[in-house]
């Protein structure tokens, strides 16, 4: 199946149309690591200010998430490993073993099956080699995201936070694209968390490539 991309935007009305969307973005994607708060109390701690109710952990990871948006708006260069690694050193500053730095012991994700799912030990050079493959394909620029992100996600090539840093890595070569975000709308996540579960067991990426096509590409038409 083909995923051609659904929008034709420069990058730097992209990345406006990212800048003008910070808030939800980052409530969005912080989801990921199980914080509830209201989109008004997101966009409250994104300000710099406090919220009673949310721990200081939490208000960390929404604070670097913006932080972590607000980067891949304004990096210039396109995607590469290296970029990857200064998303991650961002959005797990506060999480990972090693901020920014690719896993070399052994991970493991809970996917709420009988055994949780591990991955494969990382090489540096194996993922230079998938990125640089993938960016210099002929697929469109929402294939290669979508197929960069969810390569990212199961691979967990960092120690934490790979799934914010896969969706910031993905949306940064949109973004440059001009092709519009991914972005997986909250009501949604049941339906996404299942098909993500199916993937990370049997390596197979085609019906979650499809959904998220149809369901988590956001944009503008002008």
């Amino acid at each position: 199946m083909e995923y051609p991309d659904k929008y034709h935007l420069s990058q730097d009305q992209n990345r406006r149309l990212t800048r003008s969307n910070f808030d939800l973005l980052v409530h969005t994607t912080a989801r990921f690591e199980g914080i509830n708060t209201t989109l008004p109390q997101t966009r409250t701690i994104m300000e710099g200010l406090g919220v009673n109710g949310v721990s200081i952990d939490d208000m960390n990871t929404i604070v670097q998430l913006k932080r972590g948006w607000d980067y891949i708006t304004k990096e210039d260069q396109p995607l590469s490993l290296q970029i990857q690694k200064n998303i991650n050193a961002i959005v797990a500053k506060y999480d990972a073993l090693i901020p920014g730095a690719l896993r070399t012991g052994q991970g493991g994700v809970d996917i709420g099956a009988a055994d949780d799912y591990i991955p494969p030990m990382i090489s540096e050079v194996t993922e230079q080699g998938f990125l640089a493959t993938m960016m210099a394909s002929q697929r469109s620029t929402t294939e290669k995201a979508m197929r960069i992100m969810y390569h990212d996600m199961r691979s967990q090539i960092f120690w934490d936070g790979n799934k914010r840093s896969a969706t910031l890595s993905a949306n940064k070569v949109m973004i440059d694209g001009g092709a519009g975000l991914i972005n997986v709308p909250l009501p949604k996540w049941g339906e996404w968390n299942e098909l993500i579960s199916a993937y990370y067991q049997s390596g197979d990426v085609g019906d979650l490539l499809a959904w998220t096509y149809a369901n988590a590409i956001q944009g503008v038409s002008l």
